[in-house]
């Protein structure tokens, strides 16, 4: 029965951190663009950006 004076404050502190994150997460509108997240893994990966190309002289090209 002892336990029950640590675990019962230790589940309220624990209730007042998720809910202090919750209400951090809506202010700071993180739930306001449900539809997005779920697509981006079917989306194509975006080309990769080229550099400038490097000109290579290979052994065998005529001079």
């Amino acid at each position: 029965m002892n336990i029950l004076v640590i675990m019962i404050p230790l589940s309220i502190l624990l209730l007042i951190g998720a809910g202090i994150a919750f209400f951090w997460a809506v202010e700071h509108d993180q739930f306001d663009d449900l539809d997005t997240p779920k697509l981006l893994p079917l989306l194509d990966d975006p080309a990769p950006k080229e550099s400038a190309p490097e000109k290579v002289e290979r052994e065998d090209s005529p001079q």
